[in-house]
């Protein structure tokens, strides 16, 4: 009795709030990478502003009544207001199921602010992306913000084999696909890091993905002589 209550009186909030707050888009398309536990999906959004987007921004979509989820448009186009995101849906969160149900010409719901993240292309002469598979969105708009392109270059740690050679033959990127084999990453994501030999200067480092990884990968890339001046870093959850 007191959960049915609970429901009710969040679904009332949730009536009351999210006209307020909220923008509607379209669904344009959506991909299922083989496994579907990636899919790509672009999206029709008329009513914001893609000009100008000088940090790595994200969206916070309502995947469910009053819960929603952050995602990084990884390209966007701002005469046409159209934008694709990649949402990992290897997890059965209320995320991984939203992207899953979507089909072709549905509505999505979003904030109408734009949130940034701290990460933004430094002037130096080489920007190193790290991330995993939760963070494809945000290492492409990061490269889309770097210019000239030759600057950047990076890794993505991928436990499928699959979507290791999807993600090379779908996307235009510097950024290598690196072997899972740790359970969070940052090992492997390391050993690949170790064997580019980076110089100490002028390599600025952005970590993005599940917080463990992100929190380890800093960790050893301090030992390794990088200061914290040079490591920008971004955890998604835990």
């Amino acid at each position: 009795m007191e959960t049915s209550t609970f429901n009710k009186l969040k679904q009332k909030a949730g009536n009351l709030l999210e006209p307020r707050l909220l923008q509607t888009g379209r669904v344009l398309d959506v991909r299922p990478w083989a496994p579907s536990t990636m899919i790509e999906i672009d999206l029709h959004l008329p009513f914001t502003n893609m000009e100008h987007w000088e940090q790595v921004p994200y969206i916070k979509f309502r995947v469910d009544p009053l819960t929603y989820r952050d995602y990084t448009p990884s390209g966007w186009d701002a005469e046409t207001s159209t934008c694709t995101i990649f949402v990992d849906a290897l997890h059965n969160g209320p995320g991984a199921k939203w992207a899953r149900s979507l089909k072709v010409n549905d509505t999505v719901s979003y904030f109408k602010k734009i949130c940034y993240t701290q990460h933004q292309p430094d002037q130096t002469s080489a920007i190193i992306a790290l991330g995993d598979e939760s963070s494809v969105g945000h290492l492409l708009a990061l490269q889309k913000m770097v210019l000239p392109h030759t600057r950047f270059s990076g890794g993505i740690v991928m436990g499928n084999e699959d979507h290791r050679k999807q993600f090379h033959e779908f996307l235009w990127t510097p950024i290598e696909p690196v072997e899972r084999r740790d359970v969070y990453g940052h090992h492997s994501l390391m050993q690949w890091v170790l064997k580019q030999k980076y110089s100490l200067e002028n390599t600025i480092f952005y970590l993005t993905g599940n917080s463990t990884m992100v929190g380890q990968l800093r960790k050893l890339l301090k030992q390794q002589g990088y200061p914290s001046s040079q490591i920008k870093a971004q955890g998604f959850w835990s």
